[in-house]
């Protein structure tokens, strides 16, 4: 199996939809930031980020597409590394909706607290396209919009599949030569949907710490 799909798009447009989607049409995996900790690849998109990327074929070996960050800063390497394989860029409708959507969860600080390791692989792949802090708007509107225009000019129209949410099967099946599914494209990871998770995530974690201060104390 080879990658039929390198995702251009940056998060929050759509990725996570899009992630499974694609492993509904392609019946395979789909590369997406949740891999990163799962598989771990912390460090070599480390790595890649300050110049020392790994072989691409080797490391997409049993993938069939790859979708968000950190993957989507660096798109030219793994495209020119799969040359067969459609260039799938994600994008919002305009940039306000995309850093409204972006600060609220994965630009905000507070969803990479308490991950050291994770957080300096973030900040070295952030850097790949933001000029400057990841965390202000006034840096990242700018630089969402010259990735954007970077690959629309540079990756050839037949090999371009462009695509914003709410686009639904069509585009995908159209580029892929597939049948639309009978069944609704998949709509997860909204706003709300990931803020609520973080909350859960913080709650627990707050929880275990109680836990582990009483039995510290033997209360």
């Amino acid at each position: 199996m080879t990658l039929q799909i390198v995702g251009s798009g940056l998060g929050r447009t759509g990725t996570m939809s899009l992630k499974l989607a694609l492993e509904k049409l392609l019946g395979g995996r789909c590369y997406h930031m949740l891999e990163v900790g799962a598989e771990g690849h912390v460090d070599a998109w480390h790595q890649a980020a300050k110049g020392n990327p790994p072989d691409w074929t080797e490391f997409f070996d049993g993938w069939s597409a790859v979708v968000d960050w950190p993957a989507a800063g660096f798109w030219r390497q793994i495209a020119a590394a799969f040359p067969d394989a459609l260039v799938l860029h994600s994008e919002r409708d305009d940039t306000a909706t995309w850093q409204r959507s972006a600060h609220a969860t994965i630009l905000d600080a507070e969803s990479h607290a308490g991950r050291s390791e994770f957080i300096e692989m973030w900040d070295a792949v952030a850097a790949l396209t933001f000029d400057g802090s990841w965390s202000d708007p006034a840096v990242t509107g700018p630089g969402y919009e010259r990735h954007n225009a970077e690959v629309r000019a540079t990756v050839p129209p037949e090999r371009l599949v462009l695509y914003r949410p709410g686009d639904g099967w069509e585009p995908l099946c159209e580029a892929l030569d597939v049948p639309i599914p009978d069944e609704p494209y998949p709509h997860v990871n909204t706003t709300e949907k990931f803020l609520e998770g973080r909350r859960r995530r913080a709650e627990e974690a707050r929880k275990a710490g109680e836990s582990e201060d009483a039995d510290a104390t033997g209360a």
